[in-house]
């Protein structure tokens, strides 16, 4: 009998350090949470309401006398205006600053306030393009300044190889990077200003008008002189002749053939 209280005791005891020894080790060595598959990143989600170009813009740096020239103009209001009520969307083409100050000094002072529009109208496209659209466009393409007419402002637009060319027929200009394409809107960098013809190339005189010849005046009639004047002088009858005078010859009749005639009767 105390053999086996001592066989039990001994057990317990192996029990009680086994199980010391377990939890000292679980104690070390944190439990690891089961291995999870790696979530996906979530979409941007797609900026709300109307985009406004004069924050991407701004945003982008560089574009301080494009902006200035897009609020003067309205030009910026007008195209938040219709992107709010169209779904077309438009086009814009973006010179940067550095753009601008290679225009020959006073190129924009030069301007009036209505050329000042076109040309920011000019640079605007009443469509959506995307960088593959531009690869099926057909030329020329039609302007917010006008249609696709000669005299109303086309572009001529080439793409191959990703990169867009544009030809106002005055400046051949390239698309160097997109600032924002979304939302019916697209933005891109160029690196000159779009000149167009219309305005900066001298239209050629108007023909001018055929001479009117002037109607010949009647001549007036010259006055009378005594010395032209044609005059039958009355007769007279005195006690020695009676004078006549026609086309200045006189003729002289005696008073003697007058008796004899007025005697026949």
């Amino acid at each position: 009998m105390h053999a086996k209280m001592t066989k039990l005791q001994a057990v317990f005891s192996l029990s009680l350090v086994f199980l010391c020894l377990c939890s000292k080790t679980l104690g070390q060595a944190p439990v690891q949470a089961p291995a999870q598959a790696p979530s996906k990143p979530a979409d941007t989600p797609a900026p709300r309401g109307t985009p406004d170009v004069t924050k991407i813009l701004q945003k982008a740096g560089g574009f301080t006398i494009l902006l200035r020239l897009l609020r003067t103009t309205a030009v910026a209001d007008q195209i938040k205006g219709q992107l709010d009520n169209s779904d077309t969307g438009f086009t814009l083409f973006a010179p940067t600053d550095s753009a601008f100050s290679n225009l020959k000094s006073g190129t924009l002072n030069s301007l009036s306030n209505e050329e000042k529009i076109r040309l920011m109208q000019f640079h605007t496209l009443p469509k959506f393009y995307s960088l593959e659209n531009f690869e099926t466009v057909t030329n020329p393409v039609r302007t917010q300044a006008g249609d696709t007419k000669p005299g109303d402002y086309p572009l001529n637009l080439t793409a191959a190889g990703g990169q867009v060319n544009i030809s106002t027929g005055l400046v051949n200009a390239t698309v160097s990077g997109t600032l924002f394409s979304a939302k019916q809107l697209a933005v891109y960098r160029v690196d000159k200003v779009l000149l167009p013809l219309d305005i900066f190339v001298p239209k050629p005189p108007a023909p001018a008008p055929a001479p009117v010849k002037p109607k010949a005046k009647k001549a007036a009639a010259s006055p009378k002189s005594s010395s032209s004047t044609t005059t039958t002088p009355p007769l007279v009858v005195d006690s020695g002749a009676v004078g006549l005078t026609e086309h200045g010859m006189l003729v002289s009749v005696g008073f003697s053939v007058f008796i004899a005639a007025f005697s026949l009767r």
